[in-house]
């Protein structure tokens, strides 16, 4: 690829980073043309592996939608293994997860519904979840940086029900003087508190206000009082308990459509002597690559990633859907750009890397592509949505994956000039004060469109 003279990096870029304190050498970057044959204006320190952050979900959804086509799915079956009598189900009900990524509230709610469907209003037996699709090992969702509770650290599941999430819903009631507090989805077992006093001073940090305890996972406490200012709010948790979550949930919802059981929601696997009754599909893997882009959800684009080794037979794993992105990295690339370390595939990692040279390839090889538009449509649209709707870049400007660690700020995606044109760029930051530097990615996305 012929270069078109950048060799080093424009003055706005290298400005920002002084003003920060921040070393030249903390960046990676690439700016090309978005033409797999066209010009490189910028590449300083490219082939250098970084830590990517959350700018590998790149690599993982665009070999998905290469490898897997826009309308896969994944699919959730119901199996009974006896007759149904006056509403009743004489045995147990099997709920097999294939790894929905999107198995939400409502969706939950819609599949047991559709279970009342068919007759059964009350289950002799027990609630079976099988989650044999996935052979992934057990990780403590405090590993990552101590906040388990905090939504972003939720694990792979092939029963994976609204993302491991409880949201706390406070509604404010100025008349009784108390917000009211809904907890969804319902969860069995889980005694929440009905309201909570309101406070008459400014919104401000509310979720300190609350004093929330969650040490006991069935009953979490709120200790303090709720700004009447703040309105109607959610608060979306990890449960304190996630290998109970998806049970819970069933239960909770069951019972909530009026749905009775005799035994209990547990874990097992579906009996070849059982029948399959009904099946739901997830939607399809462009509506999840958008979602795991637009607003970097890391346990779905986990199961994106596992979504590629589940063509190899048997459980999926991380080792094998690895191997298969390998495969088809090098089988896209060549040997010129070394396979990425994706690990989980979401960049919610230490040891993820990559090459700003290698990713630049990748997004004009797809951006020549049939995925092409499907990819990009993925992306936060600058100023307008996604994780960059606040972003100061400019309005529409670019179309970016964004990533951040504790000591990484990436960017990475697509740059529209005012006459047409399109760049590729990369740009990584690893370094302890990487938060500093955003003035300067903003910079050098500015300096693309000018290309």
């Amino acid at each position: 690829m012929p270069h078109a003279g950048a060799a080093t990096l424009p003055e706005p870029v290298r400005a920002a980073l002084q003003g920060a304190g921040l070393p030249t050498d903390a960046l990676v970057a690439v700016v090309a043309d978005a033409a797999p044959d066209g010009s490189v204006w910028l590449a300083h320190q490219d082939r250098r592996p970084v830590n990517p952050a959350s700018v590998m979900k790149l690599v993982t959804t665009y070999a998905a939608l290469d490898l897997l086509g826009p309308a896969h799915v994944w699919r959730t079956t119901v199996h009974t293994d006896a007759p149904v009598r006056d509403g009743v189900l004489q045995g147990h009900l099997y709920l097999r997860g294939g790894g929905d990524p999107q198995l939400v509230t409502e969706k939950l709610w819609w599949l047991l519904r559709r279970v009342q469907g068919l007759g059964i209003q009350r289950v002799a037996g027990d609630i079976v979840l099988d989650r044999s699709a996935f052979d992934v090992p057990a990780v403590d969702p405090a590993a990552f940086d101590g906040e388990p509770l905090r939504p972003y650290n939720a694990t792979p599941d092939a029963w994976l029900v609204n993302y491991k999430a409880q949201q706390f819903h406070f509604v404010p009631d100025a008349a009784a003087g108390v917000a009211r507090v809904a907890l969804e989805p319902p969860l069995a077992g889980v005694a929440v508190p009905a309201t909570v006093p309101l406070d008459a001073g400014p919104c401000g940090d509310w979720r300190t206000g609350l004093r929330a305890q969650f040490t006991d996972p069935l009953r979490p406490r709120f200790d303090g009082r709720y700004p009447l200012a703040c309105g109607e709010r959610a608060w979306p948790l990890a449960h304190p308990e996630p290998e109970r979550f998806a049970e819970r949930a069933v239960a909770g919802v069951w019972t909530s459509l009026g749905g009775q059981l005799d035994g209990r929601v547990r874990p097992g696997e579906v009996p070849p002597q059982a029948t399959l009754r009904l099946t739901l599909d997830s939607p399809p893997l462009a509506q999840v690559v958008r979602d795991v882009n637009k607003f970097s959800n890391n346990v779905m684009a986990q199961h994106v990633l596992l979504a590629l080794g589940q063509s190899l037979g048997g459980a999926t794993t991380f080792e094998g859907s690895r191997q298969v992105l390998a495969q088809w990295w090098t089988q896209r690339l060549g040997p010129e750009h070394p396979a990425p370390v994706v690990d989980n595939g979401a960049g919610l990692s230490r040891g993820a890397r990559l090459t700003a040279a290698g990713l630049a390839r990748l997004l004009q090889l797809a951006y020549a592509s049939p995925m092409m538009p499907e990819l990009m449509a993925s992306l936060p649209a600058s100023g307008l949505d996604g994780t960059l709707r606040r972003s100061p870049m400019g309005v529409g400007l670019a179309h970016l994956k964004t990533g951040s660690l504790r000591d990484v700020q990436a960017l990475a995606g697509y740059v529209h000039g005012p006459g047409g044109q399109r760049r590729v760029l990369v740009a990584i930051v690893n370094h302890p004060d990487a938060r500093a530097a955003r003035p300067a990615l903003d910079a050098l996305v500015q300096w693309a469109a000018g290309r």
